[in-house]
């Protein structure tokens, strides 16, 4: 019996790969794409013969859903964030995903255990915990150096422009911290109508100075340019121009936003038996600590963090520049994806609204 079994999974194994030579992933790019691609495409491709295609978009959730209203689907796998798994899971565009197919722990501990809380949504499962953090350029400032959220609001002791980016999320959190509201606090204020005007009026101060942004590398190039003294940045990208290109750059972690991103599979793909496997694979204990090799994102698998070491450079302790480091938490405002489901729309047209505003 034992024989016939294992026959039989080397017979389907080999169905599979015969039937599925590649899986389409759109993720965002940059230091973050390398990362994926050798933590996860090298290693998934050399042990199935898969190949992985890796399409770069500024927000791989615009093109999923535009796929998805156009009945088109060409991505097998995209990286987005939670807000838009859930809400795009709410759409009944992406396959549900049960945890239970997912890889245990090294010591068994199932996959539903082992992820860090909100992990698992019931169409996604995260890979990274990331944070949108302050970087500033040393080379812009003497003496006394920026320190605080606070800081980045300041453009009188710490002159320049300020880079930002162009939609409310990654915005309005920032000018509450900075206007002295607590981390913990953020989205009972940011609830209110009262908290949403202390928000816009904080941005106020600064408006003028602002350098809008919208993808993810260009933070780091205008802080390299000197089109910027201090930007808000995504920490990995940021880390990857201090270490990897050893640009004069440092970073706050007062006020980082934190967010995951989360791999989904849309209903129609066209290689969705590969997609599951890649899935599966990308997000078991080794890879997601495979993946700090590379950038400084922290693993979404509890089992992943004691196997977190050394960068690329073989020099450089990956652990204190994760943003889940005790540093890194000390004032950090944790994404909430019902928040933003239930209410992007209309801080989006308040904050064009805004922008258009003299």
């Amino acid at each position: 019996m034992k024989t016939t079994l294992i026959l039989s999974t080397a017979l389907s194994g080999l169905a599979f790969a015969a039937t599925a030579q590649e899986v389409n992933v759109v993720s965002w790019g940059g230091a973050y794409e390398t990362s994926q691609v050798e933590a996860y495409n090298k290693p998934f491709t050399a042990e199935t013969g898969i190949r992985v295609n890796m399409i770069a978009a500024d927000n791989p959730a615009t093109p999923l859903k535009a796929q998805v209203e156009a009945g088109n689907v060409t991505g097998d796998v995209f990286d987005v964030e939670v807000s838009d798994a859930i809400r795009l899971c709410d759409e009944g565009a992406l396959m549900e995903i049960d945890p239970a197919m997912l890889p245990a722990a090294p010591d068994g501990t199932p996959a539903v255990d082992d992820f860090v809380p909100g992990a698992l949504q019931d169409c996604a499962v995260a890979n990274i915990v990331w944070g949108t953090v302050i970087s500033y350029n040393t080379t812009k400032f003497e003496g006394e150096m920026p320190q605080t959220a606070a800081d980045f609001f300041d453009t009188e002791t710490f002159p320049g422009k300020r880079g930002l980016p162009r939609n409310p999320k990654r915005t309005l959190y920032l000018a509450l911290i900075a206007d002295g509201v607590p981390a913990a606090e953020i989205y009972d204020v940011l609830g209110t109508d009262e908290g949403v005007d202390r928000a816009f009026a904080k941005l106020d101060t600064i408006k003028n100075d602002v350098v809008w942004w919208e993808a993810g590398a260009q933070p780091v190039q205008l802080l390299a340019d000197g089109e910027v003294s201090m930007t808000t940045v995504y920490n990995g990208r940021v880390f990857d121009a201090m270490v990897a290109e050893n640009q004069p750059f440092e970073i706050i972690w007062d006020g980082q936003y934190m967010d995951m991103d989360m791999f989904v599979i849309p209903k129609d793909a066209p290689n969705l038996d590969a997609a599951v496997e890649y899935l599966k694979f990308a997000t078991d204990t080794q890879r997601l600590a495979d993946q700090a090799r590379y950038i400084a994102y922290g693993p979404a698998r509890q089992s992943s963090a004691s196997l977190v070491g050394l960068y690329q450079d073989g020099v450089t302790e990956m652990a204190p520049h994760m943003p889940t480091s005790p540093e890194a938490l000390e004032n950090a405002v944790m994404d909430d994806p019902e928040f933003w489901a239930d209410r992007d729309a209309e801080m989006v047209e308040r904050f064009n609204a805004w922008l258009a505003s003299s």
